[in-house]
């Protein structure tokens, strides 16, 4: 990958957040709403290599923690989170995938390596690396793509609310099934009556305790439809493992999109790399259910991951 990259432009601006509390042991159904988890100003610069510019969000001193998003949707969700991990004493590092934000680069035909170099160019850039890279959702693949690709710039692989992309033996079925499927790629449809998107998203996101209506809006098509082709156009195995990086594999309580049966095929397959962690009264969304305890997950494991001699 090419080192030298261009800073386009860079915003610096104050940040400041209303932090959510809540325990990642017997945690409480979350209450607080869209609007308390957004930072009302977060500084950023704009990563340049070939053709491709990434926005990328930076906050904090310290040892360098990077965010990919979920399918279609800003990694600005994760405001909360990356205040909370600020506090704990790191750099946090949001790079928003092409097609959101400022984001921009080729959109046709893309697979999950194309993403993974995009993290890569945003850690070189900043010279972030080693760094604790952070998938939730449809983020996990370029998070173990670039862990696989690059090992020399990944400590340590945080998975959050992530399908393996593979089922244990004799499992009948696929990773995510039909109507899981159709309730993730349809919950931010809003051709589609809200009553509807509100029941997809219940059935692919959130907990039963929790309120789904602070995710009926944040969705970006283009971006989801480009992440969808590079999921579905990329050989799982070719990231499958994350190179020989070690795992925290975080599942949400009521996860329908890595339910329970397929929750150990990580460790199954990788053994020892792996550390499961659950968090309580969370659905796969998990980012606006439990911020605090989410947060609190990713600071120790890194934290521990740090402190290891290279």
């Amino acid at each position: 990958m090419n080192k030298t990259l261009a800073i386009l432009s860079t915003a610096i601006l104050l940040a400041t957040a209303t932090v959510t509390e809540a325990k990642q042991t017997n945690v409480t159904p979350a209450t607080h709403t869209a609007a308390a988890s957004k930072v009302s100003n977060v500084p950023y610069e704009m990563v340049k290599y070939g053709d491709v510019s990434i926005q990328a969000y930076v906050q904090g001193k310290g040892p360098t923690i990077v965010i990919m998003s979920s399918l279609g949707r800003s990694v600005r969700d994760y405001d909360v989170v990356a205040q909370d991990l600020v506090k704990q004493g790191f750099r946090v590092i949001r790079p928003e995938v092409r097609g959101i934000g400022l984001s921009r680069g080729p959109m046709e035909k893309l697979h999950i390596q194309d993403y993974g170099n995009d993290v890569a160019a945003v850690i070189e850039h900043f010279k972030a690396g080693p760094a604790i890279v952070v998938g939730h959702a449809w983020g996990n693949f370029p998070t173990r793509m670039v862990a696989t690709q690059r090992p020399d710039l990944v400590k340590g692989v945080v998975l959050a609310g992530a399908s393996a992309g593979k089922v244990p033996e004799g499992y009948k079925g696929k990773p995510i099934g039909p109507e899981i499927r159709e309730a993730i790629d349809n919950a931010g449809n809003e051709e589609l009556p809200e009553a509807k998107r509100i029941e997809y998203l219940k059935r692919a996101f959130f907990a039963p305790m929790n309120d789904p209506r602070v995710w009926l809006t944040g969705w970006h098509h283009e971006a989801h439809d480009a992440q969808g082709y590079a999921r579905n156009n990329t050989p799982v195995d070719d990231y499958f493992a994350a190179g020989k990086a070690p795992i925290l594999d975080i599942q949400p309580e009521y996860d329908t999109v890595a339910p329970k049966p397929l929750r150990g095929v990580l460790k199954g397959a990788l053994g020892d790399r792996v550390t499961i962690v659950e968090i309580k009264n969370a659905g796969h969304a998990l980012v606006p259910e439990q911020p605090k305890a989410l947060a609190e997950a990713i600071g120790k494991f890194a934290k521990q991951q740090f402190a290891k001699k290279s």
